[in-house]
Order: C-alpha cells, then sequence, then structure tokens
C-alpha cells in the first residue's frame, strides 16, 4: 500500500499515513482508494478501502468524523461506527489502537501528536476551519489530556497548492478582516479581482502562533496530481458528478 509519511511525526510508538489514491477498490470517478463514506461510492468499496489503510497502519479501528468544516474538535473516549460519527472537524485521543482519520479533497489534513504524553490529534482544515480556529481547537483538547504544546508535533498533509487555489476578493476580504497581515498568504490570481490564496502556509501560521514550532507541511497538491490524489476543485472543472475523499490517519500503538 502506497502512502506518505511525515519524519517529524515517525516514532515507535505511533503510525500514521497519509492516503491517496493508489491501492484501492473502488472504480469510476472513485476509482482507487476513496475513503470517504459521505461519497456515493459503492459502501462496501468504501469499507474494503479503509479497511486496507488500516492493515497498512499495522491494524487499528479507524474514526473519522461528519465534516462540517467547523472549528469543534471532540476526544475519542471509544470507537464509533460510521452512522454514527460526531459533527465534527478535529480528533483528539489517548486510546491506543484507534486511529484518527481525516478526510479531505483539497482541503489540509493536519496530524498531530505529544508522544511524550501518549496523545495525538488530527484536524480537518478547509479554509472556514482553518480561520475559525480547528487547529487550536485541536491543541486544547490535546492539552486536556496532559499534552504540552510545546512537545506537539504537526505534519501538513496533502492538500491544494497555492498555484491551484484561484479566489475571489470576498474571499481574500475575510481573511484581511481577521488579520491584516494574512494579506501574505494571497497573490495577484489570473483574473482580475481574482487572487491565489495559500492554504498551507495559512495552517502553519495558525500552528506556529499557537505554540507548536515542530511542524512539516508535506508540500503535494492534490489538485495538480490527479493520479496521486483525489480533488474536489478538480472534480468540478471536469464536471464529474463527485469524487473521492483521501484519507489521513494517526494511532497509537
Amino acid at each position: 500500500m502506497q502512502f506518505l509519511t511525515a519524519e517529524n511525526l515517525k516514532n515507535p510508538r505511533l503510525a500514521h499515513g497519509f492516503f491517496g489514491r493508489p491501492g484501492g477498490v473502488s472504480t469510476g470517478v472513485y476509482a482507487g482508494l476513496n475513503c470517504g463514506p459521505g461519497s456515493g461510492d459503492d459502501r462496501d468499496a468504501v469499507i474494503e478501502n479503509r479497511r486496507r489503510a488500516m492493515e497498512a497502519l499495522g491494524g487499528a479501528t479507524l474514526v473519522t468524523c461528519y465534516q462540517v468544516h467547523s472549528a469543534t474538535a471532540v476526544t475519542v473516549t471509544a470507537p464509533w461506527e460510521i452512522g454514527e460519527a460526531p459533527q465534527a472537524d478535529a480528533m483528539v485521543t489517548n486510546l491506543p489502537h484507534v486511529a484518527l482519520g481525516i478526510l479531505t479533497a483539497d482541503c489540509a489534513p493536519v496530524l498531530l501528536t505529544d508522544t511524550e504524553a501518549g496523545v495525538i490529534g488530527a484536524a480537518h482544515a478547509g479554509w472556514k476551519g482553518a480561520i475559525g480556529g480547528v487547529t487550536d481547537a485541536a491543541i486544547a483538547a490535546m492539552e486536556a489530556l496532559g499534552a504540552q504544546r510545546s512537545r506537539i508535533a504537526a505534519a501538513i498533509g496533502p492538500c491544494i497548492a497555492q498555484a491551484s487555489y484561484e479566489v475571489d476578493a470576498g474571499f481574500r476580504t475575510r481573511f484581511l478582516d481577521a488579520a491584516a497581515d494574512n494579506d501574505a498568504f494571497f497573490t495577484q490570481g489570473l483574473r482580475d479581482g481574482h487572487f491565489h490564496f495559500d492554504l498551507e502556509s495559512y495552517v502553519v501560521r495558525r500552528l506556529t502562533a499557537a505554540g507548536v514550532s515542530d511542524i512539516l507541511p508535506l508540500r503535494c497538491d492534490t489538485y495538480a496530481d490527479s493520479e496521486g490524489f483525489f480533488s474536489f476543485r478538480r472534480a468540478t472543472h471536469r464536471r464529474e458528478p463527485d469524487y473521492g475523499r483521501d484519507l489521513s490517519a494517526i494511532v497509537l500503538k
């Protein structure tokens, strides 16, 4: 099974992986390792894809949230079934063998660990969640389990790159209203009144501002790599009826 890892998360006490399209059983527009039960893909195929991903991480029970682009973080005290997932965009736990999974198709998946404390976290940082503080919520929830933000290592997985992410002036204004120095994350777009937004670097800034210093962005563009990753924006531009979801997961052994 092919997947990416982050050097700063490698530790004998945990396993993690940023999975893309390779290695799955789904077909059509979902071809590959579509792990999103919210897609229109065959449910059995999605379940098999999720099983394969967990097998690649050494065996674990996968939990994913019903993601709503919020800044809500939940603490996982026991695994849940797919249909029982809470509405949230970040999870933390200190339970072994429970994998925290984030589903994305251009948004930024963020995996976090304080391995000394035995606490892990995962966040789904689309632009709404990122500006709303989803990574801050994840860090606070980790602290409630005994983590220290000065010890937290964070990795930002494959997401849409700035060159592929053109937005309108209203989008940019939201960020400038939040903080004037957010202008650093925008460059002039190809069309008048449009800009390119650097989601990944913005998430790095949010993590840094929260007191996390060990941060590794993987710099993989989900939009540009059609063989490697699913992308909502690419599917939209191609007028495809739906799209698959990439899985990023972290688990304590």
